[in-house]
């Protein structure tokens, strides 16, 4: 085990002020290849580095300290995005700047929408759907952005058409649920 981890442990701060230097490019670029998309690299890490202080007595030194720390920053990662998957969600700092223009613009009630606002809509409604579970998305999809009818989504899908009009009801409330939360955000 290295001397440094030692001094870590005993508690001397330049210590570990030199380990966060020696791992953080590391920490980041594992950060950068697993990263959640509401976390932002710099708090994830520091969450990872918090939880290598915290258990650095759990370090045995049968494995380089870069391996050990590596294994904590993935699972910290995927259990963000697990996490994330869980409790999907959109926010507002989620969107490009055209797409919380064009949220700020149908809170204000204005019906005036552009060329560009048009593919900022497009846009917005993909990343709403990304939330939706994969069936709701097809039926929104299909009903809605593809203009089949109920009764063509039956025979695609195979659901009875009482099935359609339900799954439907409850994505197209979904949907409305998660824009509405957007547009609560302050910008």
């Amino acid at each position: 085990m290295p001397a440094w981890v030692r001094r870590v442990r005993s508690g001397d701060e330049d210590a570990a002020r030199l380990l966060v230097r020696h791992l953080y490019p590391q920490v980041l670029r594992l950060v950068r290849a697993h990263l959640p998309r509401r976390t932002t690299e710099e708090d994830l890490a520091q969450t990872i580095f918090m939880k290598v202080f915290a258990k650095l007595d759990q370090y045995a030194g049968q494995v380089p300290l870069e391996h050990w720390v590596s294994r904590i920053a993935i699972n910290t990662c995927l259990n963000e995005i697990a996490a994330e998957k869980v409790r999907p969600e959109l926010r507002l700092a989620d969107l490009s700047k055209e797409q919380q223009t064009l949220v700020e613009q149908v809170q204000l009630g204005s019906e005036d929408l552009g060329p560009a606002d048009s593919v900022a809509a497009r846009e917005l409604v993909e990343r709403l759907l990304e939330i939706l579970p994969a069936r709701d998305r097809l039926l929104v999809t299909l009903l809605h952005l593809e203009g089949h009818t109920p009764r063509e989504v039956k025979l695609i899908t195979g659901w009875n058409g009482m099935v359609v009009r339900g799954r439907a009801f409850q994505a197209r409330r979904r949907l409305r649920k998660h824009f509405e939360l957007l547009m609560k955000e302050k910008p």
